[in-house]
């Protein structure tokens, strides 16, 4: 669907009108995506982070982080148990840390990889060299949000960090085949409605196959601990015209929704939404992976999945059987 710049912020501020809005994007996924819902089993390996940005719980500048590495052998085989309960995707997550180079990483996709599976990863900016390393170990995927448009914003909040360089890093991915994965975060200190509807123009452009909306919730431990944080409402009605823009693409419904609001994954999924991303790493180490406070998840793999399953029941939707990608047919 094409819609002008104007258009989208008369939809994103039409808080009384959102639930006709839901109701479009929701027939939208139908008609172009299915009723199936895709799950990623995340693995969080790492919670160190050279970035500084303002809105991470874990920056580089917060003291109070326990930071954790998982070794090589134990994300195998945390990979080799969601493998093991069903999980057709897994999602190696961590914060910008270097230590993880394609020499001990590369080993590692082409273990997981045998567990039949498809792997996304979401490492952060690196050089092309690495990119190329890993998605020829077996990488499919790669997630890398953009956060904002606004590169004055987007400065202001990733100090050290340069908005272009994340640009390339994104073109740079598509340039070596991964199946890409962007998003944005709605409800920043600063952020207005218009540049949101310029992301999601930007994201639309991009030809992304993947996009992640997720609301901003503040973090005690950061500078913007008082600011106000993104609403539910917000987030939702931005994933909406996401799934009008790109009917075809994966959408989930993020975990940021859920910690929000109880019950937020399921509205997400009657909005547009068709992924959801559980958090299969052990608690131990997830909780330390906060992002931002109250982050949702973390624990056995068997247990969330089938508690998803009955959950989807009621809304006559089901757990996808393939990889979940953007040009599979969804099936069940």
């Amino acid at each position: 669907m094409r819609l002008t710049k104007e258009e989208i912020v008369a939809l994103l501020a039409d808080e009384a009108g959102e639930e006709v809005l839901f109701r479009q994007a929701d027939e939208v996924r139908k008609e172009f995506v299915g009723d199936a819902v895709h799950l990623r089993g995340l693995i969080e390996f790492s919670n160190i982070c050279r970035n500084d940005c303002l809105y991470c719980g874990i920056r580089r500048s917060n003291k109070k982080v326990c930071r954790y590495r998982l070794e090589p052998e134990a994300l195998i085989e945390t990979a080799r148990r969601a493998a093991a309960a069903g999980f057709k995707t897994l999602v190696m997550q961590s914060g910008e840390d270097l230590y993880y180079t394609p020499e001990r990483l590369c080993p590692v996709i082409e273990k997981i990889k045998k567990f039949d599976v498809a792997v996304t990863l979401s490492l952060g900016e690196r050089s092309y060299a690495d990119y190329k390393a890993f998605r020829e170990a077996g990488a499919d995927r790669y997630l890398m949000r953009i956060e904002t448009t606004d590169k004055d914003l987007y400065h202001r909040l990733d100090p050290g960090m340069s908005w272009q360089r994340r640009y390339e890093c994104l073109l740079e991915l598509k340039e070596l085949g991964y199946e890409l994965g962007s998003g944005i975060m709605t409800g920043l200190p600063g952020q207005c409605l218009a540049s949101i509807a310029e992301d999601l123009l930007f994201l639309q452009k991009l030809g992304i196959d993947m996009a992640g909306i997720g609301p901003f919730i503040p973090h005690a431990e950061t500078p913007l601990v008082r600011e106000a944080g993104g609403t539910l409402g917000l987030a939702l009605r931005t994933m909406a015209v996401m799934r009008l823009l790109l009917p075809d693409i994966n959408i989930p419904a993020t975990t940021a929704m859920e910690t929000l609001h109880p019950g937020g994954r399921l509205k997400a999924l009657q909005a547009g939404a068709n992924v959801v991303m559980l958090n299969v790493t052990e608690k131990c180490y997830s909780r330390l992976y906060a992002l931002y406070p109250g982050k949702t998840g973390g624990g056995a793999a068997e247990t969330g999945r089938d508690e998803l399953g009955e959950q989807l029941e009621t809304l006559g939707r089901c757990i996808g059987a393939g990889y979940g990608s953007r040009k599979q047919n969804p099936v069940c």
